[in-house]
């Protein structure tokens, strides 16, 4: 994959291993090459264009607002995935589900003024695949295929947390 190899270049090592754990976990989920690509090569574009938005200010102070909440919301989100996976029987999808919508519907908001409706559809296209309540059943059973890959994605978690990555 062409724009993996490309993100690799501008992002840290950590960043990449969970990059490339969840492009795994998608994949074995899906079990579709395609699909893991089309999923990793939107949550890739989302990124780079929010990012390129916010290095060149066009973001008001309403969308910063905006922003922040998304970002302590995003954090929230990753020390629950770190604790469902942690803590044994602890999962809730309905909270995962809940806080994953949150999340998307704080990107929309973010971006809906500087983004094309294909945009908005990688949103969605990730959200959708990410908050399916299957996948996510799949991801946090104890003894699941997934469970391995999860394992990985955590460990470097800890890690972008302990460098004040996340």
């Amino acid at each position: 994959m062409a724009s993996k190899k490309i993100v690799k270049v501008f992002i840290d090592d950590t960043s990449s291993r969970v990059l490339d754990t969840l492009y795994q976990i998608s994949k074995e989920w899906s079990t579709s090459k395609k699909v893991a690509e089309k999923v990793m090569k939107d949550m890739i574009k989302i990124v780079i264009k929010i990012s390129v938005l916010y290095r060149n200010d066009q973001f008001n102070k309403e969308e910063l607002h905006q922003a922040e909440l998304f970002k302590r919301k995003f954090q929230t989100l990753v020390m629950t995935v770190i604790s469902f996976y942690e803590v044994e029987f602890s999962f809730d999808r309905n909270y995962m589900s809940t806080t994953l919508s949150e999340c998307c519907d704080m990107l929309h908001k973010l971006v809906q003024r500087h983004l094309t409706d294909k945009s908005l559809m990688r949103i969605d296209n990730v959200c959708n695949f990410f908050s399916d309540a299957d996948f996510l059943d799949a991801l946090f059973r104890s003894n699941g295929e997934l469970r391995h890959l999860l394992g990985q994605m955590i460990d470097d978690l800890h890690k972008m947390i302990d460098d004040g990555v996340l």
